[in-house]
């Protein structure tokens, strides 16, 4: 009785760390009788490496060398010829341990369906024996990973080509991709970057050698030696959703309040992509370390010189991360860097400086309560170690006397106790002291606050600089709902407007003076 024929499965074992084989195909890679995998005169095989510490003893392996792989071939039908005469013995040579009742696992780099020579034996040997293909993770997933960059985005199609494809074609097709993998480089390199060049996609290509193994190299592509590109390489174009975050450059990232989740993809990525990080020291300290990052931490005033070393380091040809809490265009980071960039003339002229937003410490504090902010508001710094007080207190009074919620930020430190109270006291003249007033502290971090007090209440509050003060209008509101506790301040202004004026008719005022300083 003849035994029951035995099953060939094209196994995608990744890129080449073993760590990136799927649960599926290990399991079927140690179960398999026969193992094989492709491989070129040298002998060695990525495959079979990533399989390694999957394979057991007893498994019989078949090694199927390539007789060709530059594409010049001294037979008859050429490198076509060579190539098909080789897959039909290889296929032979299988079908034999198939017809005797042993399961063969064939090894492929990356993913069979996606360029696999497995497929080759796939299409000879399926109408004869089961024939299944196990998907792995591809060089494309695994470059676009090691880049750490969204590869594609919201409606955005993905063009993966062959670096083969003659160059008139591989031009054509770049131009209209929204984003690109192009495979196959080695000898085609100098072909491909001359393709990306003339679609006008070689800014934003990246170069991926060896993704997913220990000898991975991510850098733009424009840079790269054609004589130092192994064919484990591909070049990779993210989409148009992602900024330039991969080129030399500062990019001023917000990290969001704290709580990570309000950390965007965006900056994210930046993040990921850049060689150096710089920023104040907490605000650092937030950010994971990663390997081959440098790290430049600094202290809180020094803003000028923060900023001059960024955009140094930028002009050095390295892609600089400049980190702030929060959203780095309010109270932060992105106007030093942009005023330091413009005041160095010449010497920064030819460094691009971007600003990716956060999510700022108004909207964290907001979200929490409810919806304060859900009509007109202002934002203050109480801060006066960059503008005068006087300064501070007439904006406070203009800001009141429009009815506007007001966002206060900075509004306390150790050394500056004082200003809280003259705030509060100038808001009463044109404010209810019912008013509702939120305190929210260190929120999205550890020791997380929050508190809803009346305007009256105000001046005694214990705040620092970790708070952020939100002072409602005549129309916010503070109430219950589901048993628990929300401020919001509706769209609609007029009746509480309205009834606003009539109860705080607006009357003349002068700024509270400045309190002698307390050192």
């Amino acid at each position: 009785m003849s035994p029951r024929p035995g099953q060939v499965t094209g196994v995608g074992v990744g890129p080449g760390d073993p760590g990136l084989v799927t649960v599926r195909a290990a399991r079927l890679i140690s179960a398999a009788d026969v193992i094989a995998y492709h491989c070129a005169a040298h002998g060695r095989s990525i495959a079979r490496a990533a399989a390694a510490p999957y394979l057991r003893d007893g498994q019989t392996e078949e090694v199927l060398r390539y007789p060709v792989t530059t594409g010049i071939s001294d037979h008859p039908g050429g490198y076509d010829g060579a190539m098909a005469e080789f897959y039909a013995q290889a296929a032979e040579r299988l079908a034999r341990h198939l017809r005797d009742g042993r399961d063969v696992v064939v090894l492929c780099e990356g993913d069979p369906s996606l360029y696999g020579s497995y497929l080759h034996l796939h299409e000879r040997l399926r109408g004869r024996f089961r024939s299944v293909i196990v998907p792995g993770v591809s060089s494309v997933s695994a470059a676009a990973a090691a880049a750490g960059v969204p590869l594609v985005q919201h409606d955005e199609t993905l063009t993966v080509l062959p670096g083969t494809l003659p160059a008139d074609q591989l031009r054509a097709r770049l131009a209209g991709a929204d984003a690109a993998a192009v495979l196959k480089l080695g000898r085609t390199f100098a072909a491909v970057r001359s393709a990306l060049e003339e679609a006008g996609q070689l800014g934003r290509a990246l170069y991926v050698e060896r993704a997913g193994t220990d000898r991975e190299r991510v850098e733009p592509l424009a840079g790269v030696d054609p004589a130092d590109v192994p064919y484990m390489s591909l070049a990779l174009v993210p989409g148009r959703g992602h900024r330039e975050t991969t080129q030399p450059g500062v990019v001023i990232v917000g990290l969001g309040p704290g709580d990570p989740g309000w950390l965007t993809p965006e900056a994210d990525a930046a993040i990921a992509a850049a060689t150096d990080l710089v920023g104040y020291r907490p605000y650092l300290a937030r950010v994971a370390v990663r390997p081959g990052q440098d790290r430049h931490a600094s202290g809180n005033t020094v803003e000028a010189e923060r900023s001059a070393l960024a955009l140094d380091l930028a002009a050095a040809g390295r892609r600089v991360a400049v980190v702030s809490s929060g959203d780095p265009g309010v109270f932060a980071m992105a106007a030093a860097v942009l005023e330091q960039a413009v005041a160095g003339g010449d010497r920064w002229a030819g460094v691009p400086v971007t600003v990716l937003p956060g999510v700022t410490a108004a909207q964290a504090v907001a979200a929490r309560a409810g919806a304060p902010l859900g009509h007109d508001y202002c934002v203050l710094s109480l801060s006066d170690r960059l503008k005068p007080w006087p300064v501070i207190a007439g904006r406070v009074e203009h800001a009141a006397a429009a009815d506007l919620v007001l966002a206060l930020y900075n509004p306390a430190s150790r050394s500056r106790t004082w200003q809280l109270t003259a705030v509060a006291d100038i808001i009463l003249r044109h404010r209810s002291p019912a008013t509702p007033v939120i305190l929210g502290r260190c929120v999205g971090r550890e020791g997380e606050q929050l508190q809803v007090i009346t305007l009256a209440d105000l001046s005694a509050a214990d705040v620092d600089m970790s708070t952020l003060v939100i002072v409602g209008s005549s129309a916010t509101r503070a109430a219950e709902h589901g048993g628990q506790p929300v401020v919001f301040t509706p769209r609609h202004y007029g009746e509480a407007g309205a009834a606003a004026s009539s109860r705080h008719p607006r009357r003349k005022s002068t700024p509270a003076p400045r309190p002698a300083p307390d050192g």
